[in-house]
């Protein structure tokens, strides 16, 4: 296969990044009235504008050459037809198939999933509904009021985000917390606010294997079994989300109380599966299923949208543009919205477990950079942390600003101030890092607040910009589950896309495994009494060390 920087797209672009790369966004503005209507587009209330990024429209028909010449549009439809596209654990890529709203068959290995799937969400649908109605007891007789959800990475994070951010869709009766560390303080603060005769447990692990997740849910069999004295209570206060029925029943969970999910559902794509049970019970499961409704119309969208029109597909390739030409290798998720908080650690790992390879799907290495460095947190407190760095750092930062237009909060003040003090400030983060501020302009304003030539020439190199930072801004109406599951979704599509254009597979991650199968090896050298002296000298004298001091 010829390497995609050997193609007359990939040269193309080559030649025109030197041509543009020194032009400034503001000119770009100056010189087009109609750059944002060019430069940007909408999906219902979803508005994703793109304009305030270092690239012309003719930047977007060359990155969509390049799409096309890796044949981005094949690949999707073998996504969503259940093709095995994860090669290097021959499995398919369906969470697209959970959300579905079509009867249309999906196949796996010649066998339609779709009744399965709609099997489980009526399992889940029905079980949500009891915990909700008080239906479901527990141990004791008593209905449930805190849910503890006991995973970790994708079996946690996702349904850790989207509880919070609809947190005011919420059954207000109910408490949920998540644990995943396996520090025991994560565990510890949990329980120490929950009762036993009213707290259910959901451990959520496909192997029920998973080290970090399996150690917080014995210890939490045994905080229940030790306050009932009585192993039977596991079953009203355990359920199990798993594709191992023996372990699951072997640790006492009922047959009936296990979720089931699939091989073609990666951890991180997981929350629209059984995954998501905290959420059909914290929110209710038609909210649950408004959420995935949301994510079936930007799956829409992303499958048939033409790729200049698309949106997952240009932010992706406005992602590419700064990664392999420009060089910029990290990416900022700043939602100016406090419930929208969790993003950027899920995000996170979203992408970074997804694009973080050098290895492409023919087993070589890669011939480009792949992956960015994605952090971030809510605005307004990120500009009082790092965003410092992102005006005037010598690192150019390409930024995501997400936000509601209306905001489900109101503290009564006159025309909900708080709110629209938000929407100024994310406005101005936009328009200050692409406008900078010259000299002149630094200059001319010093000179308005009354300093002397010496001061002014002291303060102006401190207080100009360089500007023509890239920024992308993604406003919605509202956070209502239907709207953040197209934006999900859409950032799951922007993974997908950037993957085929490098080359690499984005749904293993044996970096991930690599790191467990070595802890497996050191923590028995750990919990002996012998010296160590199996590893290199570095690791041998931590353990040691640490031993001595246990």
């Amino acid at each position: 296969m010829t390497k995609i920087i050997d193609s007359k797209e990939w040269k193309a672009l080559e030649s025109h990044f030197k041509s543009i790369k020194n032009i400034q966004m503001r000119e770009m503005f100056n010189q087009d009235e109609e750059r944002f209507n060019n430069l940007h587009l909408k999906l219902d209330d979803l508005l994703v504008d793109f304009s305030k990024n270092r690239i012309t429209q003719e930047t977007i028909h060359l990155l969509t050459d390049l799409a096309k010449k890796v044949d981005l549009e094949s690949w999707r439809k073998k996504q969503f037809s259940g093709e095995k596209i994860n090669n290097t654990e021959d499995r398919a890529v369906l969470h697209t198939a959970l959300r579905s709203q079509t009867n249309d068959p999906v196949y796996v290995d010649g066998i339609d999933v779709k009744p399965e799937i709609k099997k489980t969400l009526k399992q889940i649908e029905e079980f949500s509904n009891a915990i909700n109605s008080g239906s479901w007891k527990g141990f004791s007789g008593k209905s449930i009021d805190t849910i503890v959800n006991i995973g970790i990475g994708g079996s946690d994070l996702g349904p850790a985000m989207v509880c919070k951010a609809l947190k005011p869709y919420a059954n207000q009766k109910l408490n949920i917390h998540f644990v995943s560390n396996v520090d025991s303080a994560d565990l510890s603060i949990a329980l120490s606010t929950c009762n036993p005769e009213t707290t259910l447990f959901i451990v959520a692990s496909k192997t029920f294997t998973t080290q970090e997740t399996m150690t917080n849910a014995f210890s939490a069999r045994h905080w229940l079994v030790n306050k009932y004295n009585n192993e039977e209570c596991i079953k009203k206060h355990f359920v199990a989300v798993s594709t191992n029925l023996e372990k699951v029943e072997e640790f006492g969970i009922d047959q009936e109380n296990m979720f089931v999910f699939w091989d073609w559902v990666g951890g991180r794509y997981s929350l629209w599966s059984s995954i998501g049970l905290s959420i059909a019970i914290y929110l209710g499961f038609d909210n649950f299923k408004a959420l995935q409704e949301g994510a079936y119309e930007m799956d829409e969208h992303f499958l048939n949208a033409p790729l200049e029109k698309n949106i997952p597909v240009i932010l992706a390739l406005v992602g590419i543009w700064y990664i392999n030409f420009f060089k910029f290798n990290t990416q900022a998720i700043l939602p100016y919205d406090q419930g929208l908080s969790l993003l950027p650690s899920y995000l996170q790992q979203a992408d970074m477990e997804s694009n973080g390879k050098f290895i492409d799907r023919d087993g070589k290495r890669v011939c480009v950079e792949t992956g960015p460095v994605i952090w971030g947190a809510s605005g307004t407190n990120g500009q009082h942390a790092f965003y410092q760095l992102i005006h005037q750092g010598t690192q150019f930062i390409p930024s995501d600003f997400i936000m509601p237009i209306k905001s489900h909060y109101d503290l009564g003040e006159k025309k909900n101030l708080h709110h629209k003090i938000l929407i100024s400030n994310l406005l101005a983060q936009t328009q200050s890092l692409m406008m900078g501020k010259s000299i002149d302009e630094a200059r001319s304003e010093l000179l308005n607040s009354g300093l002397n030539d010496q001061e002014i020439e002291k303060l102006l190199p401190h207080k100009s910009f360089e500007g023509n930072r890239p920024s992308n801004t993604i406003l919605f109406d509202e956070l209502n589950p239907k709207t953040l599951g197209k934006l999900i979704a859409l950032y799951e599509h922007k993974i997908f896309t950037q993957g085929i254009v490098w080359h690499i597979n984005s749904f293993d991650q044996w970096g991930v495994e690599y790191g467990k199968q070595i802890a497996r090896l050191v923590l028995p050298k750990i919990q002996g009494e012998k010296t160590t002296n199996c590893f290199d000298s570095s690791t041998n004298n931590l353990i040691n060390h640490i031993k001595n001091k246990c």
